[in-house]
């Protein structure tokens, strides 16, 4: 390999001449740095323009494309004109290929346009709120889809697994979901008969914490309970399997995931959300009445006479119709984030907590949307 070197002259128009001719490689990278750091010097105590000339050079790797580079860089820095020239086509790619800038790291970005930093993290959002929607309804259909075969006959419902998410999901949940509904009920009675006293109709708190029980209160508060209860166990239960490839293996065996872990668990939330729902009623008026009867003076006749008045079929039909709709998107959330699950702990809890959050989220909006709707027909 022949030795690098770098010579500086001035050409015969008054330009700065600095040829390099030799090995420029990994193999000198000492010496080219010292090469490079010398010929700025050099070049720095001429006025006018400079010309870089490689037409005797020997070899040119990546370090040594860098180098030239980064001579050209620093005297064009400093305000000198520089051309290269002697540079066969392929030192010209390498060298320009070497010349590229990456964009700045996300902290200097902050620093410097930190607005900027905000609507990318804004776009970066609804671009993952749309991918996420669009993954809900893809498999929202395929939910449908192996519905539509369970009706038809072509695949059998497993009554067992059906059977054991009903005991898991409901049975267990009736009791902490009765004790909360009693005491949120018991203490929105006792705020109501607060703020009722200042006009003397204690009574009348029949009439709001039935109407608010049971048409909003208890199925919101049982399917926010069931989204935090039951859906973070179907996200971690699936990915679980996901990650020791189970589902992999039910496909290898021939079965279809969606039938056997899909179905039954959306279908054991249908069929227990409703009935929970029915109970949390229940245990509401249950506590308002006591509180009624112990804070407000008001008698358990006087409470339920009020209460047959106030509320009708309808009232009690608005809960029991949304508790149907809000089971199925907490089971598909849930479902959804735990085929989601990658290799790793890390995964399997970052999607656990996702799915909690889209669910009591999507639980919400659909709340209100049913509340939209039923005040549109007056129901």
């Amino acid at each position: 390999m022949a030795i690098p070197h770098a010579q500086f002259a001035k050409g015969e128009a008054g330009e700065g001449i600095i040829r390099l001719d030799g090995s420029w490689d990994a193999a000198h990278g000492d010496a080219l740095e010292r090469l490079v750091a010398e010929m700025g010097e050099a070049a720095a105590h001429h006025d006018g323009a400079l010309v870089v000339i490689l037409d005797r050079l020997v070899s040119l790797d990546t370090l040594g494309a860098y180098l030239v580079f980064r001579l050209c860089s620093r005297l064009a820095e400093a305000g000198r004109s520089v051309r290269l020239e002697g540079a066969t086509e392929s030192q010209k790619i390498l060298i320009e290929e070497v010349s590229f800038a990456p964009p700045p790291a996300a902290g200097d970005r902050r620093s410097l346009a930190p607005a900027y930093d905000m609507l990318s993290d804004v776009g970066e959002a609804v671009v993952d709120a749309g991918r996420d929607l669009s993954n809900g309804v893809a498999f929202f259909g395929a939910v449908v889809a192996a519905f539509g075969r369970l009706l038809t006959g072509r695949t059998r419902l497993r009554i067992a697994s059906v059977v054991t998410q009903l005991e898991r999901v409901g049975l267990r949940s009736v009791p902490i979901i009765m004790l909360i509904s009693f005491l949120v009920g018991a203490i929105i009675a006792q705020q109501s008969i607060f703020q009722l006293r200042t006009f003397g109709t204690v009574q009348f708190v029949a009439d709001l914490l039935g109407i608010l029980v049971l048409r909003e209160l208890a199925v919101l508060l049982t399917a926010i309970m069931i989204a935090g209860r039951s859906g973070s166990s179907f996200t971690a239960e699936l990915g679980s399997m996901k990650m020791r490839e189970e589902v992999d293996a039910l496909q290898t065996m021939g079965l279809d995931p969606l039938e056997v872990l899909v179905v039954p668990r959306i279908l054991a939330l249908m069929i227990a959300l409703p009935l929970l729902t029915f109970l949390a009623a229940m245990a509401g008026i249950a506590g308002g009445a006591v509180v009624a009867f112990f804070y407000g003076g008001v008698s358990s006749d006087v409470f339920f006479s009020r209460l047959q008045n106030a509320i009708g079929l309808n009232t009690f039909m608005v809960g029991m119709i949304k508790a149907p709709f809000m089971a199925l998107v907490i089971g598909l959330i849930a479902c959804i984030e735990g085929f989601a699950v990658r290799g790793s702990a890390e995964s399997l809890g970052s999607h656990t907590t996702a799915s909690v959050v889209k669910s009591i989220f999507v639980v919400i909006v659909v709340d209100g949307m049913f509340a939209m709707f039923f005040a549109a027909i007056n129901y």
